[in-house]
């Protein structure tokens, strides 16, 4: 007797969900995504600004898109970042970002908290993600995974500056950004 078939999920079946739903699709499972809070989209934007502002003043090339924004990881995984900063042009399409940006940035909801410590953490990891905040406002600290130097994670509470390892200059402090 045959065993039953697991479904696995494609990026077609991302772009076939009805208007306004959002989802992720990680190593083929398909995980539906809750709207943001107030203050989770208010992070989004005060970091997108604030890198944003930060590459302008120093010239730079990267671009930042805050969610919803396509980010194609492979033809297994297509993701949603809440902050996601490319680096390198050929990346960009009409759809996203066609591999892995350099910068991510996670804002952790009740809803997405196993998932952004564990699973997207070992999808960006092994994807070829430089450098991945997750801001967690629920323990109001900031954990930085540099996956380049293979270090160990720091932990920056809320009310100490964050130091960029990709842009050397950058500090954010985000109890500063949640004023």
């Amino acid at each position: 007797m045959p065993l039953p078939k697991s479904n696995s999920y494609t990026i077609e079946d991302i772009f076939s969900l009805p208007e306004g739903d959002r989802a992720e699709l990680i190593d083929g499972q398909i995980y539906n995504m809750t709207p943001p809070s107030r203050q989770h989209q208010k992070l989004v934007s005060e970091l997108t600004q604030s890198i944003g502002s930060y590459i302008k003043s120093k010239n730079g090339s990267c671009e930042v898109y805050p969610a919803p924004f396509a980010v194609f990881l492979n033809t297994e995984n297509y993701v949603e970042p809440d902050v996601s900063v490319i680096c390198d042009k050929n990346k960009l399409s009409d759809r996203g970002c066609e591999e892995a940006p350099d910068f991510i940035i996670e804002i952790v909801s009740p809803s997405s908290r196993r998932m952004d410590y564990n699973r997207k953490n070992a999808l960006y990891s092994d994807t070829g993600v430089r450098e991945y905040w997750i801001v967690d406002p629920a323990k109001e600290r900031t954990t930085l995974y540099l996956f380049e130097e293979d270090a160990a994670p720091m932990i920056v509470p809320f009310d100490q500056m964050i130091f960029s390892k990709i842009f050397q200059d950058l500090r954010i402090s985000i109890a500063d950004l949640l004023k």
